[in-house]
């Protein structure tokens, strides 16, 4: 068994880690391209979400490179990306790719039936070593998404500009190449060494914008077009309302339990949305509250083209924006989307933001 997965932000960093530690053949795909997003478009239904047509390049780029077996989680509720799993396995055996599909979900609610799929995925039986090599992947997400964020503060401050574009630019490669969660842990000190080195431009005072709206938009760069990057080279701090470990822990530990860690940001949602109508409408709109109460100057939300739960947030934002005075603005995306619009409604959305700073300044001095 030769494993692959798809890409989605930092989560090959921790599932290669994984399937290295078990002694499990992995095949990480190349970084999303425009060459992946071509074989997924030329494949798949047009109507249905970028992402799977993402994930359909990342697995043919996986295949011929030996992999034949996928990992994917599952999910539930009124979002199409509970039936990837399905779709993809019978759009990639149209195209002549007999592989096995491994989902990580617990259906109707049975533990054992997950616990049995993720024992076939890590090719062992023994639920403490299966247990504790999965704790430490979580941990190196988790890590890495704390880079991450350090990364995008940061950015938004440095002396010398390109800096952390360098220092990203470096822990993405060496990421691919790192054996284990031994050269994982020593590649994630060595970034952190190397951010600890950054000068920060203590005069300024960057702008600050929330992320929101569907996971994966969020997460992979290259269907954002890499917004965080744009954004801090326009001077501006982000930050992103979910990230790859809070997702994992979300949807493998507390979901299949009815838990949740969200109950703060679903207590900010309750005025405007109080259940969950599928895909993370709900998150959206939570994170659109508490970034409102908590003085950020805008908003931005990301969804592919044709994301039903996020169309329906899209639809409760305006009130959001009345009820505490703070710039939204949505985003939606897909193969058709041109980085030079897209650029432009990036600096005219912090043109804006910025002048209505001012203003305040200038009003409350």
């Amino acid at each position: 068994m030769i494993v692959t997965f798809p890409h989605m932000g930092n989560v090959y960093i921790g599932g290669k880690a994984l399937m290295d530690d078990l002694g499990v053949d992995v095949v990480v795909p190349p970084l999303s391209t425009d060459y992946a997003l071509e074989i997924g478009t030329t494949q798949s239904p047009e109507f249905i979400c970028s992402p799977l047509k993402i994930n359909i390049g990342n697995y043919v780029q996986s295949i011929q490179k030996g992999a034949d077996t996928v990992l994917i989680t599952g999910s539930c509720g009124p979002c199409r990306f509970g039936y990837y799993g399905v779709m993809e396995k019978e759009i990639l055996m149209d195209m002549g790719y007999d592989v096995d599909f491994i989902i990580f979900e617990a259906p109707d609610g049975d533990i054992g039936e997950l616990i049995r799929r993720m024992q076939k995925a890590t090719n062992t039986r023994n639920i403490a070593k299966m247990a504790k090599s999965i704790w430490v992947a979580q941990g190196i997400i988790k890590e890495a998404d704390r880079i991450e964020r350090r990364m995008l503060h940061l950015e938004a401050v440095e002396e010398d500009k390109g800096t952390i574009k360098k220092i990203r630019k470096q822990f993405k490669n060496q990421a691919r190449l790192a054996k284990g969660s031994k050269g994982m842990r020593e590649l994630l000190r060595d970034i952190n060494s190397k951010l600890d080195k950054v000068l920060i431009d203590n005069e300024q005072k960057p702008l600050k914008i929330g992320l929101i709206g569907e996971i994966y938009t969020l997460i992979e760069p290259y269907i954002n077009l890499h917004i965080e990057e744009k954004l801090a080279a326009l001077g501006v701090e982000v930050d992103r309302s979910l990230c790859v470990g809070e997702w994992v822990t979300e949807h493998l530990v507390y979901r299949p339990m009815g838990l949740t860690r969200d109950k703060k940001i679903r207590k900010a949602a309750q005025p405007y949305l109080d259940r969950c109508i599928g895909g993370h409408a709900w998150e959206t709109i939570g994170y659109a509250a508490h970034y409102s109460q908590s003085g950020y100057d805008g908003i931005i939300q990301l969804l592919p083209f044709g994301c039903m739960p996020e169309i329906v947030a899209e639809s409760i934002l305006p009130t959001i924006q009345k009820d505490y005075k703070v710039p939204i603005m949505t985003l939606v995306l897909d193969e058709l989307t041109g980085e030079a619009g897209y650029m432009t409604r990036l600096e005219a959305f912090v043109d804006l933001i910025q002048r209505k700073k001012e203003r305040r300044e200038r009003h409350e001095a």
